[in-house]
C-alpha cells in the first residue's frame, strides 16, 4: 500500500512533447482531436500515477476545449497537474500548447479536466494521498474541483436516460 502522506500538486507535474506528424492530422493539416485527446489521457495518467503511486484508470474527461488548431510540423507540449485529490479519485488539469518550429511562437491549443481513480490489482478502488497547497490559487482551484465533482456525479446519475437511446 502506498503512503497517504499529503503531497504538493507540483510533486506530480508531468510534461510531454510530441511533434504533430501527418498520420495524426486531417485533410486540412490540423491535428485530429482524437489524437490530442489520447495524448492528454496519457499525460494525465502519468501525473495521476505519480501522485497516487498506484495503478490508475481514467474515470472521465470533461471540460475539453479546442482553442486553436495544431498544424503538421508543430511541436506539441502537454502539461498535467493534480488539481484536487478526493478519497479514491483525483482531478487532473491538462493544457496543450503548440510551438511553431521556425518562429518559436507558442499558443494554447487545448485544455481538459480528467478524473482518475486508483485501483489495486483486483480492480478495487484505493485511497489516494491528499494534497497540501502552497498557494491560495491552488486552494481555490481545489475548491472549484469539489464543485465540479458534485456536478459530474449528478450528470453521471442522469446519464442513464440518454444511454438507452444511443443503444437502440
Amino acid at each position: 500500500m502506498t503512503s497517504l502522506t499529503p503531497k504538493r500538486p507540483a510533486d506530480s507535474v508531468t510534461e510531454m512533447t510530441q511533434i504533430l506528424l501527418p498520420g495524426d492530422a486531417n485533410a486540412l493539416g490540423a491535428a485530429f482531436g482524437g489524437s490530442v485527446m489520447g495524448w492528454i489521457d496519457i499525460c494525465a495518467a502519468v501525473c495521476a500515477q505519480r501522485h497516487a503511486r498506484q495503478t490508475v484508470v481514467t474515470a472521465s474527461m470533461d471540460d475539453l476545449h479546442f482553442h486553436a488548431p495544431i498544424k503538421v510540423g508543430m511541436a506539441v507540449t502537454l502539461r498535467a497537474r493534480v488539481i484536487a485529490a478526493f478519497t479514491t479519485s483525483m482531478e487532473i488539469g491538462v493544457t496543450v500548447h503548440s510551438e511553431h518550429p521556425v518562429t518559436g511562437e507558442r499558443q494554447l491549443t487545448t485544455s481538459a479536466l480528467l478524473t482518475f481513480v486508483a485501483l489495486d490489482k483486483d480492480g478495487k478502488k484505493l485511497p489516494v494521498p491528499p494534497l497540501v497547497f502552497d498557494t491560495e490559487a491552488e486552494k481555490a482551484a481545489a475548491a472549484d474541483a469539489s464543485e465540479r465533482r458534485s456536478e459530474r456525479l449528478n450528470r453521471k446519475d442522469r446519464g442513464a436516460r440518454w444511454l438507452s437511446l444511443v443503444r437502440s
